[in-house]
């Protein structure tokens, strides 16, 4: 028979809305039946009444009732359907690892596989992480994103507590990525630092970013730091792009600033009568090669990812040697706004 359950509040749920800490420990109630509960002063929290809002702290005890969700009461209120966790997408998660410990993990995703869903999209990394859901029920969570056909580093936290901290280092920048990219033409000069403002606007075919004026209504400042790797004649030739700002398609947009597109991008690639390279897949040769990031437990975490088929490829083909390009190339590129 059901019974009246007392649970704890964690350190990592200090500061949790009661809303939030529900959805996590409870998915199937709905919002709905929870202010019900918290109506009729079934829900409490130390005793006390309480609000969907209420932010909880360490050590409180809620009052959990008999939910319509406990197995032997499920037919006295509709369950809200839950995602599958597949042992597919467990074991897929699994082969990309890069890194994990206790409090993190960190993927090399795929181009081609989104990191969160949208219309029409079913298969995505943030529906994956369903299949490692821990003894506790607590999904790991995001804390940055990639472009579905950008390739690379991915960052996932453990917990909330975790995914804070993690946030909080790319908020504050102290975070260094280093992406690679195929780009056609060769940037003059071979190193230097791009500043402009950015800002949305709607195409046919989405959302897309463009130079925008500073005062212009949504325009955000992007800096980024580039420099020439290795050319292929003045066709093409290999970039590491270190972002200090993250804004939506900032990379993609810079390198096409300087006329200089990163080679398969469907949005900002649109040099006319450009030639496609045989041997050279249409797809966006854009890479999250590196991450360091400050670990939240202390140290600094630097994780490298392998280049994606298509652009070992490419590589191969244009006789780029990986092993020539030293990290340290990285450091030299500035990181000041």
């Amino acid at each position: 028979m059901a019974t009246i359950q007392f649970r704890e509040v964690t350190g990592d749920e200090d500061g949790l809305r009661l809303d939030r800490w529900f959805k996590e420990h409870y998915p199937g109630l709905s919002f709905g039946q929870l202010q019900k509960l918290l109506r009729t002063g079934q829900v409490r929290v130390d005793g006390k009444r309480v609000k969907t809002n209420a932010r909880l702290m360490k050590g409180q005890e809620v009052r959990i009732p008999p939910l319509a969700t406990d197995e032997k009461s499920q037919n006295a209120a509709p369950k809200r359907a839950m995602p599958r966790a597949s042992d597919d997408d467990g074991e897929f998660l699994k082969s990309i690892m890069l890194y994990e410990d206790k409090d993190l993990f960190v993927i090399n995703k795929p181009a081609g596989l989104a990191v969160q869903g949208g219309s029409g999209m079913s298969r995505h990394v943030d529906g994956m992480l369903e299949a490692l859901r821990d003894r506790n029920g607590q999904k790991p969570r995001l804390v940055h994103r990639l472009d579905r056909d950008t390739s690379g580093v991915l960052v996932l936290a453990r917990k909330r507590s975790i995914a804070m901290e993690l946030t909080k280092a790319f908020r504050e920048r102290s975070t260094q990525k280093t992406y690679w990219a195929l780009v056609r033409g060769v940037p003059k000069p071979h190193q230097a630092r791009i500043s402009t403002y950015l800002a949305k606007y709607q195409a046919e075919d989405g959302d897309r970013m463009r130079i925008a004026r500073h005062g212009d209504q949504g325009a955000q400042h992007a800096v980024t730091h580039y420099s020439v790797v290795e050319t292929s004649g003045q066709k093409m030739s290999w970039l590491v792009l270190k972002p200090v700002t993250g804004r939506t398609h900032q990379l993609r947009v810079h390198t096409a600033y300087m006329e200089c597109p990163i080679v398969g991008d469907p949005k900002y690639f649109n040099v006319e009568n450009w030639e496609f390279p045989g041997g050279i897949q249409k797809k966006l040769h854009l890479h999250a090669r590196r991450i360091r990031i400050p670990h939240p437990k202390g140290g600094m975490l630097d994780v490298s990812a392998p280049l994606p088929p298509h652009m070992q490829q490419s590589w191969n083909l244009l006789g780029f040697d990986e092993s020539a390009y030293d990290p340290e190339i990285e450091d030299e590129l500035g990181s000041e706004d």
